[in-house]
């Protein structure tokens, strides 16, 4: 069956965009190369900081850079858009105003599959850039579910954030450390489970019994990109809250 055309805005980071292209291909079911999803990978990585743009308040910046992504996009003619960056969805609608192409929101697709998962009023742990956690995104989608948002205490973010950099700097994670931190918010904290609400936090291999307390909204952008394009989920426990 012939799918849709897929667009990523990527680079935000490399890495992090490298790894979502895979598990892309990884988590799509095929028997050819032709029963794949067509991509056009726009891999962006002179884009501003999202994180220093919301808390200086120079979103214009980054929005002028993106929109030539959504204009070469267009001119593509991809159905829809994927941008595996949690932080940029501060500025979704301002980006979904600049193009006609649906652009699949990671943010409200995550928060939704929780809501479904664990129901209304359970307590959600995120782990997440400053400028995310700032942002008030993910604590705008849980108010419409009722879902209560918890987010770590400064020096606790402080360590989210140094781990988040080392990877974009290529120094490498703490492993050990991170899940560490995941299990203090599910065992201390009592969240019902936590979201890993940076591209970069779901390139940490994790240990079985760390990913089944997690969410992965870069694994939830992947199946919402897949089905959209018209194909089908390898395996639906992709984003661990099936596990």
């Amino acid at each position: 069956m012939k799918g849709k055309r897929l667009g990523i805005i990527g680079g935000m980071g490399p890495k992090a965009t490298s790894v979502f292209f895979d598990k892309l291909i990884e988590n799509t079911v095929a028997n050819s190369d032709q029963e794949h999803i067509d991509i056009v990978i726009m891999n962006h990585a002179t884009l501003p900081d999202r994180t220093t743009v919301i808390l200086e308040e120079r979103g214009e910046d980054f929005l002028r850079e993106i929109k030539r992504d959504f204009e070469m996009l267009e001119k593509a003619e991809v159905s829809n858009i994927a941008i595996p960056c949690n932080t940029s969805h501060y500025f979704y609608e301002e980006m979904q105003a600049m193009t006609t192409i649906p652009i699949i929101h990671m943010v409200q697709e995550t928060v939704k599959e929780i809501y479904e998962k664990f129901g209304e009023g359970s307590k959600i742990g995120l782990l997440a850039t400053n400028g995310t956690v700032n942002s008030g995104i993910y604590e705008k989608e849980c108010q419409k579910y009722n879902l209560n948002l918890y987010t770590p205490n400064k020096p606790l973010q402080d360590e989210v954030m140094n781990i988040i950099y080392n990877i974009k700097a290529d120094i490498g994670s703490d492993q050990d450390r991170f899940e560490a931190i995941v299990h203090q918010l599910i065992k201390e904290e009592n969240c019902r489970c936590v979201i890993l609400a940076c591209t970069e936090l779901s390139i940490i291999p994790l240990r079985k019994e760390t990913s089944c307390h997690t969410v992965d909204a870069m694994a939830v952008l992947i199946e919402k990109a897949i089905e959209r394009s018209g194909k089908e989920v390898k395996r639906k426990e992709l984003s661990n809250i099936f596990v």
